[in-house]
């Protein structure tokens, strides 16, 4: 229950044109902590990050629609996430929740109703769901439309992939499937998550600095340029604001922009990435 640090005060434009509608489809909402408490299992204990800073960084890189997902630190507690989309405002906001296979349809409808769009396992830090509530969770989900989005540790991808095949719902591997940024072209496990993207089922999500060996990061372009050359139209974009668990240099959420200008340095691609898939994966209008 390490204390994070928080985000940077300032953000830096991005030193390109973004488009209207721009989503930013990874970032979380916390606190405050006496009004939202964290569960006992966390693995990492951060300081507030709020709705009015997180809308602050997005102002300077031209973003106007968001993605909030749930946090580990508040386990299946769904609220801070749920209201936090309220305050943004549903017309821009969706939210990402963890949901255990036990939640009845009647709170999954409440909770889309909300602008939630997906359940998300996450096992690389304490307070998700366990991997056995998979299956289960994606029968629920499938009756309102939702996805599932996972941030696993690598290794398990060779036991989850062949169960993924089976889901009724798409898959976002998030954090580009939490591979390293050294990753061989020919891994078994890259060309597995590849091989589903290309299904036209599953995402992959472009936020990519935690694959990394450090700042600048570019040692993952290769990485992330080959999910945009085989699966452009699967690809899409997230800062991770408020970068919990971080030690060390807290990236810039513009230097992170950057990077996916050099990943995709065709604007229509990178449309395709920040406006168009974010609109059809999360049902923005």
């Amino acid at each position: 229950m390490e204390p994070c640090q928080g985000p940077r005060d300032s953000t830096r434009p991005p030193r390109f044109s973004v488009p209207a509608r721009a989503c930013d489809c990874h970032s979380h909402i916390l606190g405050p902590v006496d009004r939202y408490p964290y569960v006992s299992t966390r693995s990492f204990t951060p300081p507030d990050a709020l709705p009015d800073a997180y809308l602050t960084m997005l102002g300077a890189l031209g973003i106007e629609r968001m993605v909030v997902v749930q946090p580990s630190v508040y386990g299946s507690d769904n609220s801070r996430t749920a209201d936090a989309v309220a305050e943004l405002g549903i017309a821009r906001a969706r939210g990402v929740a963890m949901v255990g296979e036990g939640i009845d349809l009647a709170e999954l409808r409440r909770l889309d109703d909300s602008g939630i769009r997906a359940a998300r396992f996450i096992t690389t830090a304490g307070g998700g769901p366990s991997l056995d509530n998979l299956p289960g969770v994606a029968r629920k989900v499938a009756e309102v439309g939702w996805h599932i989005e996972m941030y696993v540790p690598p290794e398990v991808w060779p036991e989850l992939l062949p169960i993924i095949e089976t889901l009724p719902v798409p898959v976002v591997f998030d954090h580009m499937g939490g591979l390293k940024a050294d990753v061989d072209q020919n891994d078994p496990t890259l060309r597995g998550i590849l091989r589903l993207l290309g299904t036209g089922r599953h995402w992959v999500k472009l936020c990519g600095y935690r694959n990394s060996a450090g700042h600048p990061y570019g040692d993952v372009a290769a990485l992330a340029r080959r999910f945009i050359a085989e699966a452009p139209d699967r690809c899409v974009w997230g800062t991770d604001w408020p970068h919990t668990a971080i030690k060390g240099y807290m990236p810039d959420d513009g230097e992170l922009l950057d990077l996916l200008a050099d990943w995709a340095p065709e604007p229509e691609v990178r449309r395709k990435i920040l406006v168009d898939n974010p609109a059809a994966l999360y049902r923005f209008d």
